[in-house]
């Protein structure tokens, strides 16, 4: 019996991989928000960490899957093969139920194993690059894609593709509505008229910067006694730091992961953190001046990298943590703090990192590059045994 061709009025359906780290997650669900407003179906491909289940509680009407895909790192990579391929015919076998029309990968190693099934079922592929060196997964996908997106221009030179298109880093909507910081605070269980410091390490804390804020404590509150805290500790350090800010008597919120990120950030005058992509990002939309401290074992270095490119633009100030005392970070802290003028320069720096439009560009190239000559029916049922197609000229 003859399937009749898909109508038009069909959604189109879009699978974003974007698991792994909140860096790829974030950035996934604010285009999967955009890609919903165009009315097309949307799945979120992540990795089986705690913190991408977390985090996908707020994908709404997506579609979330997980996959048991790892990084690769020294030592384990037989276990990486292994979960890759378990990943790769995980997506396989997902698509094939739903085929999709477009699938898009965020960067990192939960990303490159759904690009390759999305691409050899029909569909068109893409990556987003959001560090400044591009990482190993995007370099390798970014020769077989039809496009590519990255927020630096740096990355992009070195991104292979047919296309590439320096669109920014996508943030989510929240981002672009912060209420006053006097109501964020209220909101969080601060005073709404005392200076708040945010501490965070990214989406799964960091032990080094943690360390140095319970060091530095006490010297902190002896210069500004109304002083409160954000602090985000990720799951290993929580009850220590949380014992740490109960003794010093002043008002702290300190927490393992916090959803309402939007919130911290309207409520902090300026932050303690890694240069994680998404985070900067997050701080360049709410103006939020920082003080980065890389993650000295990130992939290439990205981060001194990210962090290098904002502060050359005074967009924030850089401490490497090999070179870092407790001391030096506590003058920069206060510095910061007491100096409105320096903070003032730092937030129109930002600015210029900021392109509230990033989420919605990406959904919109991505449906216009696709195209409506689409090789995927999306009703049909595929062949299992189907040719690997490879990924289709535009």
């Amino acid at each position: 019996m003859h399937n009749p061709a898909p109508s038009p009025l069909l959604p189109k359906v879009a699978a974003i991989a974007c698991g792994g780290t909140g860096g790829h997650l974030f950035p996934g669900l604010a285009v999967g928000r955009e890609l919903r407003r165009r009315g097309c179906e949307v799945t979120l491909l992540v990795s089986s960490k705690r913190i991408d289940s977390l985090a996908a509680q707020a994908a709404g009407d997506m579609e979330t899957v997980a996959l048991p895909a790892v990084g690769l790192s020294r030592g384990n990579v037989p276990g990486f093969a292994w979960r890759f391929w378990q990943s790769y015919w995980l997506s396989r076998k997902h698509f094939q139920k739903r085929r999709p029309h477009f699938v898009l990968g965020m960067g990192g190693f939960a990303s490159a194993p759904p690009v390759l099934a999305g691409g050899h079922l029909g569909a068109r592929t893409f990556v987003h690059e959001s560090n400044s060196v591009p990482g190993r997964a995007n370099r390798l996908l970014a020769r077989s894609v039809d496009g590519a997106f990255a927020w630096f221009q740096s990355a992009s030179d070195e991104l292979l593709a047919r296309r590439v298109e320096v669109v920014g880093m996508p943030v989510r909507p929240e981002f672009l509505r912060l209420p006053p910081p006097a109501q964020a605070r209220a909101a969080l269980g601060l005073e709404a008229g005392a200076p708040v410091l945010l501490v965070m390490g990214g989406s799964q804390g960091a032990g080094p910067i943690n360390q140095f804020l319970i060091t530095i404590l006490p010297q902190l509150l002896d210069a500004m006694p109304q002083l409160q805290f954000i602090h985000l500790t990720g799951p290993a350090d929580l009850e220590k730091v949380r014992a740490a800010c109960a003794g010093s008597g002043r008002r702290a919120v300190v927490r393992a992961f916090l959803g309402e990120m939007a919130l911290a950030l309207a409520a902090a005058d300026a932050a303690v953190s890694r240069a994680g992509a998404s985070s900067l990002a997050e701080f360049a939309a709410c103006r939020l001046p920082a003080i980065l401290i890389p993650y000295p074992a990130a992939a290439d270095d990205h981060q001194f990298h990210n962090a290098l490119a904002f502060a050359r633009g005074g967009a924030a100030r850089l401490l490497q943590q090999r070179a870092l005392t407790s001391a030096m970070l506590a003058e920069e802290i206060l510095a910061l703090l007491a100096n409105t003028e320096r903070r003032s320069a730092m937030r129109q720096a930002l600015a210029a990192w900021h392109r509230p439009e990033a989420a919605a560009q990406i959904a919109d190239k991505m449906l216009h590059w696709s195209g409506s000559a689409l090789s995927v029916p999306v009703s049909s049922a595929p062949d299992p045994a189907a040719p690997n197609l490879g990924v289709l000229n535009v």
